[in-house]
């Protein structure tokens, strides 16, 4: 099983990290260089990571670490007028970022009024391309717990249910945090900021299970050994667009366009393979982009029936 973690230190013999990253089958995901100082975030086999701590000591840097990284989290309320909080659904994505997910805020069209809240099949789908989701359904408990669960009883990747009453249970969610409803200022007080980081573990939790039923049956390849190719297409380092390549994790969110790339992509080699035998290349729902979903190493080799 592959950690994902983040060194900050100097530049200094920073090469004998690069090699020993290499090394123990590892990868760097993105390094930032700011004069003689870098920010590197690399991904490792988890049973080498000692490894890298002492390597990290020798160098004067520290290990940073970053939980959420390699996912991508939608974050999402019925509305994103002031009706339904903009403030804590924008805080909820920010506070997600430092520990490494990359996350997005996400409104529905028929969101508003408890009798008339709705999402549609294509807001579904949406939501499905990304590793969990975050809904957030207000202050009335009446409301959320008769109505409002309707909206993702049927979406197929973990959910995360935040609202403002307290209750024991929700169904149809993978975790649930009470007590973040309806504000119309920044969460800033401290036992805000408490409640951010409750829901940043329970967000920790429904990858880190994600994770592990992965792991009962392996992908073919991590994502970021595709990243690593991927990154080397012309299309994808002309991208001007914020991280044209987002690992999610079991695929990639590639920010180039379908159509026109995807034979290119096909035809990439992974280790022997190409890409279209080891992998499910879609037209992402939003925007021009490509999602892959790696199958797993049963898939590929065989044993299960494609």
């Amino acid at each position: 099983m592959y950690e994902v973690l983040m060194y900050d230190g100097g530049v200094h013999k920073v090469e004998e990290l690069f090699d020993l990253i290499e090394d123990i089958g590892g990868f760097v995901l993105q390094k930032t260089q700011v004069q003689v100082m870098i920010i590197i975030t690399m991904a490792i086999p988890a049973e080498d990571r000692p490894l890298v701590e002492r390597k990290t000591a020798e160098l004067g840097g520290k290990i940073i670490e970053v939980p959420l990284a390699g996912t991508e989290i939608a974050v999402i309320g019925p509305t994103l007028g002031r009706h339904h909080m903009p403030h804590p659904i924008c805080d909820i994505a920010e506070h997600l970022r430092r520990y490494g997910a990359i996350t997005i805020v996400m409104g529905l069209a028929r969101g508003r009024g408890r009798k008339t809240c709705q999402i549609s099949a294509e807001e579904k789908a949406i939501i499905e391309e990304y590793d969990a989701a975050i809904f957030m359904l207000g202050n009335f408990k009446e409301c959320v717990t008769h109505e409002k669960i309707d909206l993702y009883k049927d979406i197929q990747i973990p959910v995360v249910t935040v609202i403002g009453p307290e209750v024991d249970s929700l169904p149809h969610c993978e975790a649930l945090v009470c007590g973040v409803g309806r504000k119309v200022e920044r969460m800033r007080r401290s036992e805000e900021i408490a409640k951010l980081e409750e829901i940043a573990d329970r967000v920790k939790e429904v990858i880190d299970v994600r994770r592990m039923e992965i792991e009962e049956d392996p992908l073919f390849v991590h994502p970021s050994e595709i990243k690593d190719i991927l990154d080397e297409m012309d299309a994808v380092q002309e991208c001007l667009r914020p991280a044209p390549v987002v690992l999610h994790v079991d695929g990639l969110r590639v920010k180039i366009p379908y159509k026109e790339h995807l034979k290119e992509m096909e035809e990439l080699e992974v280790y022997g393979r190409k890409l279209k035998d080891i992998a499910v290349i879609s037209d992402c729902r939003l925007g021009d982009s490509t999602i892959i979903k790696i199958r797993t190493k049963a898939e590929v080799e065989g044993e299960i029936k494609i």
